[in-house]
């Protein structure tokens, strides 16, 4: 500790208090961050300093309304965050995970994983409370899952420990698993895990909203290489990380496939590729450009025949249908009905 005549003598708790400061978006002149935390605007000079030899790019301007501000820098610092901060951000990503949002990844499930690990218990009941306050509108036939099945997944796959939960198979027959977790995959409405069955001692992919009880064992394990996978580990381990999360989902990728025949989609739109592509879900490729204003889709779908009827209808331009032939009459019977409900208005 070091001891200082005035304000503040514990200097960690100082540095911590200053860098929250200075992660507010404006520019801090010294003396108000002296005042701030009740020292001499010579400790400000000196904290400063230290904090840039930790790593932190804190510019300084000079002049009358001069000050420090925090740059973007190399690395991610750690974000001190107030209470009501903490709340906003857990909220915001329990809804997008909860849901499977297209675009919300598994680098948002680990994000809250990480953050609901450190919430007060005041914190968490407040998040838990606004969460079961509110209904989101989602779109598609994505299924609800309970956050914390996510964060408790997420945490075991980042601690590599095995996780013991309880699944529900499509026939509805009810097991017990113990897997080793290797990587949650989002498809854009729906997440899957992907472990090793310790008891089947084989690879398996699961849906998340069939899970439910997870709990991590506490056994730590090594992770096994993907059949067909290159995702060994880097000399950093950076590089091991990126090749098991494109192992686990082309090994899910080709487990639905085999579980599924799919749909062969063959769709002609009336719009350019950019604009039917920015709103398309991934999950079904990109279309091809066929022609200054318009484009084709071939696809194989493992996704519902009405799911992706909608999803192609939400591109919000003209298209033209052209296999499978179930798809096409689904289409039909579709604006059909529309075409019926529009025109009963009063």
């Amino acid at each position: 500790m070091e001891e200082h005549p005035d304000g503040m003598t514990d200097t960690p708790a100082r540095l911590l208090n200053l860098l929250s400061l200075l992660q507010t978006p404006r520019e801090w002149p010294g003396t108000e961050l002296a005042g701030r935390l009740d020292v001499s605007p010579r400790t400000i000079r000196r904290d400063i300093d230290r904090l840039r030899g930790l790593g932190y790019p804190v510019e300084a301007t000079r002049g009358s309304v001069g000050g420090y501000r925090l740059v973007a820098g190399a690395a991610m610092p750690p974000l001190l965050l107030d209470d009501e901060e903490a709340v906003a951000i857990a909220v915001g990503l329990r809804a997008g995970a909860g849901h499977a949002i297209e675009g919300v990844d598994e680098a948002s499930v680990r994000a809250l994983a990480k953050l609901e690990q450190v919430l007060p218990s005041r914190l968490r009941h407040r998040v838990s409370s606004l969460q079961n306050a509110t209904l989101p509108l989602t779109r598609g036939d994505g299924a609800t899952i309970d956050p914390r099945t996510l964060t408790v997944m997420a945490s075991a796959v980042t601690g590599r420990e095995r996780l013991r939960f309880a699944y529900r198979a499509g026939d509805g027959a009810e097991t017990r698993r113990l897997v080793e977790p290797l990587r949650l995959v989002s498809t854009g409405h729906r997440w899957y895990l992907v472990a090793y069955d310790m008891e089947r001692e084989d690879w398996r992919t699961f849906r998340v909203d069939r899970v439910s009880e997870p709990v991590a064992t506490g056994a730590r394990f090594t992770p096994r290489a993907l059949p067909g996978g290159n995702g060994e580990d880097g000399e950093n381990g950076k590089e091991g990380e990126n090749g098991r999360e494109e192992d686990a989902a082309r090994f899910l990728a080709r487990s639905m496939s085999r579980m599924q025949a799919g749909l062969r989609i063959d769709v002609t739109f009336r719009a350019p590729a950019h604009f039917v592509a920015a709103r398309l879900p991934s999950v079904l490729g990109a279309p091809e450009p066929a022609g200054e204003d318009s484009c084709r889709l071939r696809a194989v779908s493992t996704d519902s025949l009405e799911w992706v009827a909608l999803r192609l209808a939400l591109v919000d331009c003209e298209f033209t249908a052209h296999e499978p032939p179930q798809l096409v009459e689904y289409l039909s019977d579709l604006g059909g009905r529309l075409t019926r409900a529009s025109s009963a208005a009063p």
